[in-house]
């Protein structure tokens, strides 16, 4: 919703000004299919060229979610925090080999189902279960364990960084497409030189319509859309973290309790529970 404000504040002013000063909002409308075909034709043609298929797809799926609100909100980071409480719960009482069939067969156990909104993500529902699931072989420490997260995580924001720089390159590469749109139109506006004066200055006007798009599409458009998706990438990336320091403390002996307080407290302040939010929440679902 804000991120359509903002677009709709900025061209506001952009070309409300510009009609408020005189300006002739019909060169500009006149040369936009044009100019926006080239300099937005060029620019997904340099796209495909410069990333593989992956990141362009991942691309187009994170401009698509800079349009939805963040799905990581209170409400998911209370759900994760009991899941793992219960898990670990149900592994200091009734042994580590109690969990097995949860680690094993996420969709069918009792804890996961608690949580639906956390259970319908395989992407977190197989980072806690494949740690899980070393826990209860036994056959690693807590350093080792803690070394392999980082790598996972470390490889996770490397692939989710990966359109978000995709995104920053085209963005810096469109006032250059502008530029080409523009030299074009000069060029043409060249092979027209006995025209009568007033046709030539709205040549060159068209003309000129390519660099000031390229430079808006840019500043305007695509660098704050890829600076959204970076903000996004880190969101994602701090949820396993919480997850991560849980489990760690788990595994350093501190009891569930305390383990998920842990964990809540790596989050960002403005999505994490309070110590009686995540309390009462732990109690209800228990209940």
């Amino acid at each position: 919703m804000f991120v359509i404000i903002g677009f709709l504040v900025s061209m506001a002013c952009i070309f409300g000004v510009f009609i408020a000063h005189g300006g002739n909002i019909g060169v500009v409308l006149k040369a936009l299919p044009f100019e926006m075909t080239t300099i937005l034709g060029a620019a997904l043609g340099a796209f495909l060229i410069n990333n593989q298929m992956k990141v362009v797809k991942a691309a187009f799926k994170g401009m698509a979610g800079c349009f939805k609100g963040s799905q990581y909100t209170k409400d998911r980071y209370m759900q994760i925090l009991a899941l793992l409480y219960d898990l670990l719960q149900k592994a200091r009482k009734e042994g580590l080999m109690a969990i097995e069939q949860d680690v094993e067969n996420p969709d069918q156990s009792p804890v996961f189902k608690k949580y639906p909104t956390i259970a319908a993500d395989h992407h977190v529902v197989e980072f806690i279960t494949d740690y899980l699931r070393m826990m209860v072989s036994g056959n690693l420490n807590a350093h080792e364990i803690e070394s392999l997260m980082d790598s996972e995580i470390e490889t996770h924001h490397q692939e989710a960084h990966a359109p978000v720089a995709a995104i920053g390159r085209l963005a810096g590469g469109l006032p250059a497409f502008g530029i080409v749109a523009a030299v074009l139109g000069v060029v043409n506006t060249m092979g027209s030189v006995g025209q009568p004066p007033a046709v030539l200055g709205a040549m060159i006007g068209s003309a000129l319509v390519g660099t000031f798009l390229g430079i808006l599409l840019a500043y305007g458009v695509f660098e704050p859309i890829g600076g959204l998706m970076d903000q996004k990438v880190e969101e994602a990336g701090k949820e396993f973290q919480c997850i991560k320091t849980t489990l760690l403390a788990s595994m350093q002996g501190y009891a569930p309790a305390t383990a998920v307080e842990f964990g809540r407290k790596v989050l960002f302040s403005d999505v994490r529970p309070s110590f009686s939010e995540l309390e009462n929440h732990v109690k209800g679902k228990k209940a």
